[in-house]
């Protein structure tokens, strides 16, 4: 296992500053951050959507950006790679109907993991949560509850770690979400 290697698993409309934040973060701090999508090369891009809180029961979507993918899915080894991150928007909603996603986090429990908002779709999907307390986005508490895992009620700009799982409700999240997931990696960062 490589201790600079991230897998970053991507989707079309994931939310875009969910995928572009992270991405850039790890990169800035050394890592090498695969981006992979089921079905599509590195090269090829995914749709990205921005999801904003502007007051309504729920957040608005935008048309966000083309990510450029860094990896070939079918090509992940697992062992190559020290976490996973897992965005949200609306790519882990049919993501969790591809075994081999599904297949892929699994064998990720135990390791590093950060996953916000919708990604824990994924970490319901997977059973990979029971017992753990996973944070997510608000509507996504009843398929945590439903696996087994204990909703964590944060604000949207909170994160939380249980052990290898460290996970946020949306992108506001992203300094304690990426910091609290650093510290899992091992990383030291001096500011």
């Amino acid at each position: 296992m490589s201790a600079k290697k991230i897998l970053l698993l991507a989707g079309d409309y994931v939310e875009d500053y969910e995928i572009m934040v992270p991405y850039q973060a790890l990169s800035m701090l050394g890592f090498t951050v695969d981006a992979v999508c089921p079905g599509k090369k590195a090269g090829e891009h995914v749709l990205t959507a921005i999801h904003d809180f502007e007051g309504a029961q729920t957040y608005s979507e935008k048309p966000g950006h083309r990510f450029a993918l860094t990896a070939d899915f079918d090509g992940v080894d697992v062992a190559d790679y020290a976490g996973l991150v897992i965005p949200g928007g609306r790519a882990p909603e049919y993501l969790r109907l591809d075994q081999r996603v599904i297949d892929l986090v699994r064998a990720f429990a135990g390791r590093p993991v950060a996953a916000v908002c919708h990604g824990a779709q994924l970490l319901a999907a997977a059973r990979v949560i029971e017992g753990r307390t996973v944070s997510a986005y608000p509507a996504c508490r009843p398929e945590v509850e439903l696996a087994g895992g204990v909703y964590a009620d944060i604000a949207v700009d909170d994160a939380v770690t249980d052990g290898w799982l460290v996970t946020a409700p949306a992108w506001p999240a992203h300094p304690r979400w990426l910091a609290q997931f650093i510290a899992v990696l091992g990383v030291q960062v001096a500011i």
